[in-house]
């Protein structure tokens, strides 16, 4: 029996489904009824094993930054973007992907910081 990711929403009107039926897999019992979800079950597997690097690294985002082999903007973009996906607010609302790549640009020389505040 493989093992897939149940859908959050509703796929017809968005609202968020409820769990009410639970299955063993060993003797097929069922119980129903209306149990709480699992907030981390709806994320898509690539989210949870980012989850899964920065809990293991203790919040490092330097280690979570060369787990996903990317620029330290981009792995705080991500992570936060995986918090709002959690319904988690942060301090300050993630940057867009935009943003990230001319910070990128600028880190590394490629335009001068005139030109990246007419950019903004």
């Amino acid at each position: 029996m493989s093992s897939r990711n149940a859908p959050r929403d509703c796929p017809v009107c968005g609202t968020t489904l409820a769990l009410t039926r639970l299955t063993c897999p060993s003797c097929r019992t069922e119980l129903s009824g209306d149990f709480a979800a699992c907030e981390f079950c709806g994320l898509s597997a690539d989210d949870r094993q980012t989850l899964r690097v920065f809990l293991a690294s203790r919040g490092n985002m330097k280690e979570l930054e060369r787990h996903l082999g990317v620029s330290y903007p981009t792995a705080r973009a991500r992570f936060d973007a995986l918090l709002a996906r959690l319904g988690i607010e942060t301090a300050a609302p993630p940057p867009s992907p935009a943003k990230v790549e001319l910070l990128q640009k600028l880190a590394a020389g490629e335009v001068d910081v005139d030109e990246a505040l007419k950019q903004v």
